[in-house]
Protein backbone atom coordinates (compact mmCIF):
# COMPACT_ATOMS: atom_id res chain seq x y z
CA UNK A 1 0.00 0.00 0.00
CA UNK A 2 1.07 3.56 -0.60
CA UNK A 3 2.06 5.97 2.14
CA UNK A 4 -0.55 8.44 3.41
CA UNK A 5 1.19 11.72 4.19
CA UNK A 6 -0.81 14.78 5.24
CA UNK A 7 -0.12 17.79 3.00
CA UNK A 8 1.03 19.88 5.98
CA UNK A 9 3.73 17.37 6.95
CA UNK A 10 7.36 18.11 6.03
CA UNK A 11 9.44 15.22 4.68
CA UNK A 12 13.01 16.39 4.18
CA UNK A 13 15.79 15.26 1.90
CA UNK A 14 17.51 12.06 2.90
CA UNK A 15 14.32 10.42 4.23
CA UNK A 16 13.68 6.88 2.96
CA UNK A 17 10.12 5.62 3.44
CA UNK A 18 8.86 2.06 3.07
CA UNK A 19 5.20 1.29 2.37
CA UNK A 20 1.87 1.71 4.14
CA UNK A 21 3.02 4.46 6.52
CA UNK A 22 0.78 7.21 7.87
CA UNK A 23 2.32 10.60 8.66
CA UNK A 24 -0.05 13.07 10.28
CA UNK A 25 -0.61 16.83 10.09
CA UNK A 26 2.29 19.16 10.87
CA UNK A 27 4.77 16.37 11.49
CA UNK A 28 8.40 16.94 10.50
CA UNK A 29 10.67 14.09 9.39
CA UNK A 30 14.17 15.06 8.29
CA UNK A 31 17.15 13.09 7.12
CA UNK A 32 19.20 11.14 7.25
CA UNK A 33 16.31 8.87 8.23
CA UNK A 34 15.01 5.44 7.25
CA UNK A 35 11.44 4.39 8.08
CA UNK A 36 10.16 0.89 7.33
CA UNK A 37 6.62 -0.29 6.69
CA UNK A 38 3.26 0.06 8.39
CA UNK A 39 4.13 2.81 10.85
CA UNK A 40 1.53 5.24 12.21
CA UNK A 41 3.10 8.62 12.92
CA UNK A 42 0.62 11.08 14.39
CA UNK A 43 0.24 14.87 14.24
CA UNK A 44 3.03 17.19 15.35
CA UNK A 45 5.68 14.45 15.58
CA UNK A 46 9.32 15.48 15.02
CA UNK A 47 11.84 12.89 13.83
CA UNK A 48 15.49 13.39 12.90
CA UNK A 49 16.29 16.83 14.29
CA UNK A 50 19.80 17.33 15.72
CA UNK A 51 21.04 15.75 18.90
CA UNK A 52 20.82 17.97 21.98
CA UNK A 53 24.56 18.57 22.03
CA UNK A 54 25.60 22.17 22.75
CA UNK A 55 28.75 21.83 20.63
CA UNK A 56 27.29 19.58 17.95
CA UNK A 57 26.08 20.53 14.48
CA UNK A 58 22.59 21.96 14.03
CA UNK A 59 21.95 21.60 10.29
CA UNK A 60 18.82 23.01 8.66
CA UNK A 61 17.78 19.56 7.49
CA UNK A 62 14.41 20.70 6.11
CA UNK A 63 16.41 22.74 3.59
CA UNK A 64 18.60 19.80 2.64
CA UNK A 65 21.51 20.26 5.07
CA UNK A 66 22.31 16.75 6.26
CA UNK A 67 24.82 16.13 9.04
CA UNK A 68 24.81 13.38 11.66
CA UNK A 69 24.10 9.69 12.00
CA UNK A 70 20.35 10.00 11.60
CA UNK A 71 17.43 7.82 12.65
CA UNK A 72 16.42 4.28 11.72
CA UNK A 73 12.82 3.18 12.42
CA UNK A 74 11.54 -0.34 11.70
CA UNK A 75 8.04 -1.62 11.04
CA UNK A 76 4.58 -1.37 12.64
CA UNK A 77 5.37 1.26 15.24
CA UNK A 78 2.76 3.63 16.65
CA UNK A 79 4.23 7.06 17.31
CA UNK A 80 1.69 9.38 18.88
CA UNK A 81 1.23 13.14 18.95
CA UNK A 82 4.16 15.42 19.80
CA UNK A 83 6.71 12.59 20.11
CA UNK A 84 10.29 13.75 19.45
CA UNK A 85 13.10 11.54 18.14
CA UNK A 86 16.58 13.06 17.82
CA UNK A 87 19.25 11.79 15.45
CA UNK A 88 22.42 10.13 16.67
CA UNK A 89 25.88 11.53 17.20
CA UNK A 90 28.00 8.40 16.71
CA UNK A 91 25.35 5.83 15.71
CA UNK A 92 21.82 5.92 14.39
CA UNK A 93 19.07 6.54 16.89
CA UNK A 94 17.14 3.31 16.40
CA UNK A 95 13.54 2.26 16.97
CA UNK A 96 12.82 -1.39 16.18
CA UNK A 97 9.47 -3.02 15.40
CA UNK A 98 6.07 -2.97 17.04
CA UNK A 99 6.76 -0.24 19.58
CA UNK A 100 4.15 2.14 21.00
CA UNK A 101 5.37 5.64 21.85
CA UNK A 102 2.65 7.61 23.60
CA UNK A 103 1.99 11.34 23.56
CA UNK A 104 4.99 13.66 24.13
CA UNK A 105 7.48 10.88 24.81
CA UNK A 106 11.05 11.73 23.85
CA UNK A 107 13.74 9.50 22.33
CA UNK A 108 17.10 11.21 22.75
CA UNK A 109 20.19 11.00 20.58
CA UNK A 110 21.85 7.60 20.07
CA UNK A 111 19.03 5.81 21.88
CA UNK A 112 18.27 2.22 20.87
CA UNK A 113 14.76 0.83 21.32
CA UNK A 114 14.41 -2.86 20.55
CA UNK A 115 10.93 -4.34 19.82
CA UNK A 116 7.44 -4.33 21.37
CA UNK A 117 8.27 -1.59 23.90
CA UNK A 118 5.74 0.79 25.43
CA UNK A 119 6.78 4.32 26.37
CA UNK A 120 3.86 5.92 28.20
CA UNK A 121 2.95 9.61 27.95
CA UNK A 122 5.83 12.08 28.49
CA UNK A 123 8.53 9.45 29.10
CA UNK A 124 11.93 11.11 28.58
CA UNK A 125 14.87 8.96 27.46
CA UNK A 126 18.28 10.58 27.83
CA UNK A 127 20.89 10.11 25.13
CA UNK A 128 22.55 6.72 24.60
CA UNK A 129 19.81 4.88 26.54
CA UNK A 130 19.10 1.28 25.48
CA UNK A 131 15.65 -0.22 26.04
CA UNK A 132 15.22 -3.93 25.43
CA UNK A 133 12.21 -5.75 23.99
CA UNK A 134 8.89 -5.92 25.88
CA UNK A 135 9.89 -3.25 28.40
CA UNK A 136 7.12 -0.96 29.67
CA UNK A 137 8.11 2.49 30.89
CA UNK A 138 5.46 4.32 32.90
CA UNK A 139 4.01 7.77 32.47
CA UNK A 140 6.35 10.74 33.05
CA UNK A 141 9.34 8.55 33.85
CA UNK A 142 12.77 10.11 33.27
CA UNK A 143 15.69 7.89 32.24
CA UNK A 144 19.24 9.18 32.75
CA UNK A 145 21.53 9.13 29.73
CA UNK A 146 23.40 5.89 29.03
CA UNK A 147 21.09 3.81 31.21
CA UNK A 148 19.79 0.41 30.16
CA UNK A 149 16.32 -1.04 30.67
CA UNK A 150 16.29 -4.80 30.37
CA UNK A 151 13.89 -7.03 28.46
CA UNK A 152 10.44 -7.19 30.00
CA UNK A 153 11.28 -4.64 32.70
CA UNK A 154 8.45 -2.50 34.00
CA UNK A 155 9.12 0.98 35.36
CA UNK A 156 6.34 2.64 37.36
CA UNK A 157 5.04 6.09 36.48
CA UNK A 158 6.90 9.15 37.65
CA UNK A 159 10.13 7.26 38.27
CA UNK A 160 13.70 8.48 37.81
CA UNK A 161 15.88 5.73 36.37
CA UNK A 162 19.54 6.40 37.18
CA UNK A 163 21.03 2.95 36.68
CA UNK A 164 20.32 -0.35 34.92
CA UNK A 165 16.81 -1.77 35.28
CA UNK A 166 17.26 -5.54 35.15
CA UNK A 167 15.14 -7.90 33.01
CA UNK A 168 11.57 -8.60 34.05
CA UNK A 169 11.86 -6.55 37.22
CA UNK A 170 9.44 -3.91 38.47
CA UNK A 171 11.03 -0.61 39.48
CA UNK A 172 9.47 2.53 40.92
CA UNK A 173 10.48 5.74 42.67
CA UNK A 174 13.15 8.43 42.60
CA UNK A 175 15.69 6.99 42.31
CA UNK A 176 13.93 3.94 40.85
CA UNK A 177 14.35 0.82 42.98
CA UNK A 178 13.38 -2.78 42.26
CA UNK A 179 10.20 -3.77 44.09
CA UNK A 180 9.53 -7.18 42.54
CA UNK A 181 9.49 -9.45 39.52
CA UNK A 182 7.29 -8.75 36.49
CA UNK A 183 5.33 -11.99 36.82
CA UNK A 184 2.58 -10.77 34.49
CA UNK A 185 5.10 -9.99 31.77
CA UNK A 186 6.74 -13.40 32.11
CA UNK A 187 3.36 -15.13 32.03
CA UNK A 188 2.44 -13.30 28.85
CA UNK A 189 5.67 -14.54 27.29
CA UNK A 190 4.76 -18.17 28.05
CA UNK A 191 6.34 -18.81 31.48
CA UNK A 192 4.35 -20.88 33.97
CA UNK A 193 4.66 -20.55 37.75
CA UNK A 194 7.34 -23.25 38.03
CA UNK A 195 9.45 -21.63 35.33
CA UNK A 196 9.17 -18.21 36.95
CA UNK A 197 10.28 -19.65 40.30
CA UNK A 198 13.32 -21.25 38.66
CA UNK A 199 14.16 -18.01 36.87
CA UNK A 200 13.78 -15.70 39.86
CA UNK A 201 17.37 -16.08 41.25
CA UNK A 202 18.81 -15.04 37.88
CA UNK A 203 16.51 -12.01 37.68
CA UNK A 204 17.58 -10.98 41.18
CA UNK A 205 21.26 -11.31 40.29
CA UNK A 206 21.78 -14.26 42.61
CA UNK A 207 21.96 -17.19 40.21
CA UNK A 208 22.66 -18.45 36.72
CA UNK A 209 20.27 -18.46 33.80
CA UNK A 210 18.44 -21.84 33.78
CA UNK A 211 19.78 -24.05 31.02
CA UNK A 212 16.39 -25.51 30.10
CA UNK A 213 12.66 -25.05 30.52
CA UNK A 214 12.41 -21.46 29.31
CA UNK A 215 10.31 -20.44 26.28
CA UNK A 216 12.61 -19.93 23.32
CA UNK A 217 12.01 -16.17 23.08
CA UNK A 218 12.71 -15.61 26.79
CA UNK A 219 15.81 -17.80 26.73
CA UNK A 220 17.16 -15.92 23.71
CA UNK A 221 16.50 -12.48 25.22
CA UNK A 222 18.02 -13.31 28.59
CA UNK A 223 21.07 -14.97 27.09
CA UNK A 224 21.65 -11.89 24.94
CA UNK A 225 21.27 -9.73 28.04
CA UNK A 226 23.75 -11.83 30.03
CA UNK A 227 26.27 -11.70 27.17
CA UNK A 228 25.89 -8.02 26.39
CA UNK A 229 28.45 -5.27 26.69
CA UNK A 230 27.36 -2.48 29.06
CA UNK A 231 25.54 0.45 27.48
CA UNK A 232 27.59 3.56 26.83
Amino acid sequence: MTNRIHPTAIIGDGVELGDDNVIGPYSVVVGPCRIGNGNWIGPHVTIGTPAEDRNGPHPVAWEGELDGHGVNIGDNNRIREYVTVHQGTHRETTIGDGNYLLVRSHVGHDVVLHDAITLACTVQLGGHTVVWSHANVGMSTVVHQSCEIGPGAMVGMGSAVRKTADPFTISVGNPARVTGINVVGLSRRGCDEETITALEPFLKGKGELPSSGLPEEIASLLKAWADRAPAH
